[in-house]
């Protein structure tokens, strides 16, 4: 497993083994070992807008495949379980609706919207029965202003991934968020998604690949910043452009701040513009194929189109083209590693460390 060890100074690390990102088996031990673990995006508070409403749906589908259930319960409680009956494995809820209790119609056997189990026909002759497996798996549910996530292995504390980034941006209206299907978007993208990721978490590239967004960013005053399970990179803005309106008590009051990019293990990024937030949410769906969701929550529209937060799909088109030629380039018989440039891969460093210590 020594092609999987990163070493902890950047200055004398190799990135991981190009393994990573060619082989079916470590495609698939990722699964379980890296994205089962970790929190992931189930959507916004509107999915169940109405009290006694459920909304099923399949978390990172072609990857995961995880059948899983949204409720919200007379009383307004949001919860999250499993979507697969505790009888014989069917679907208990096929499409989105309203509805009092949760009946599988297979064999009927019913459920209260948190889960647990009331009645199952034909059953009184079952000993030991009912118990705890017999109610719908429940799932952790955390929520931040007004989105949701869950986690299949709740090992690690939503908090532990999320913590630093609420408290940098807290100050944002997220519960002000709207979601905007007409300026969302779905990319097919030829390439591991490992690759995509390690793209975004570095500004090294900005000068090379994207002109308009270097245009608008002050590279020099370009940082990232490394914690446990997230990181943050910081564009200043030149002056003039658009930038945010930071409150006193922001530890960057005083700075051209014109985006928040953070990135969550292992593949949430969390684009905060003036106008809002760009949710770029990254799905595995093969070796060397990958999804990648463009979500618009808007908060202030009469700045959308401007600073950093413009022209993304411009930039996503330029990432594209860079990250699908590396997934030609390590396949290469005379690469197998590369080096990191200390004070602008740092971000690269840190998801290649998470990769090795999950996949170990």
């Amino acid at each position: 497993m020594s092609a999987f060890f990163i070493d902890p100074n950047i200055a004398k690390a190799k990135t991981i083994d190009t393994d990573y990102y060619t082989s079916q088996h470590y495609f698939n031990e990722s699964k379980e070992k890296i994205f089962a673990p970790s929190w992931q995006f189930i959507g916004d508070t509107d999915l169940v807008k109405e009290n006694a409403s459920a909304y099923p749906f399949t978390l990172l589908e072609h990857y995961l495949n995880e059948p899983l259930l949204l409720t919200k319960d007379k009383d307004g409680a949001l919860r999250c379980m499993s979507n697969v009956c505790t009888h014989r494995g069917n679907l208990v809820v096929y499409e989105p609706c309203k509805l009092n209790q949760l009946r599988c119609k297979y064999h009927g056997r019913l459920f209260s919207l948190d889960g647990k189990f009331i009645s199952m026909p034909e059953f009184k002759e079952v000993e030991n029965f009912p118990t705890a497996a017999d109610n719908l798996h429940p799932m952790p549910l955390f929520q931040w202003g007004r989105l949701l996530f869950t986690s299949l292995n709740n090992i690690i504390p939503a908090e532990n991934y999320f913590k630093e980034m609420i408290d940098r941006v807290g100050w944002l209206p997220m519960d002000k968020l709207e979601y905007r299907s007409d300026l969302s978007k779905d990319y097919h993208v030829k390439a591991n998604w490992a690759l995509y990721c390690e793209n975004y978490l570095e500004g090294f590239h900005i000068p090379f690949v994207h002109a308009g967004l270097n245009a608008v960013l002050d590279f020099g005053e370009y940082t990232t910043e490394v914690f446990r399970y997230c990181n943050l990179q910081l564009g200043i803005g030149k002056k003039g452009d658009v930038c945010f309106d930071l409150p006193e008590e922001s530890v960057d009051y005083g700075k051209e701040v014109a985006a928040y990019y953070f990135w969550v293990f292992p593949n949430m990024m969390f684009n905060f513009y003036p106008w809002g937030l760009s949710l770029n949410i990254v799905q595995p769906l093969g070796v060397s194929e990958t999804k990648v969701s463009f979500l618009t929550y808007v908060f202030d529209e009469s700045k959308l189109g401007s600073g950093a937060g413009s022209g993304l799909d411009e930039v996503e088109h330029e990432d594209e083209e860079v990250v699908e030629n590396v997934q030609k380039g390590i396949r290469s018989r005379f690469y197998t590693h590369g080096r990191y440039a200390p004070k602008r891969e740092q971000g690269t460093h840190h998801f290649h460390s998470l990769i090795a210590e999950f996949i170990r």
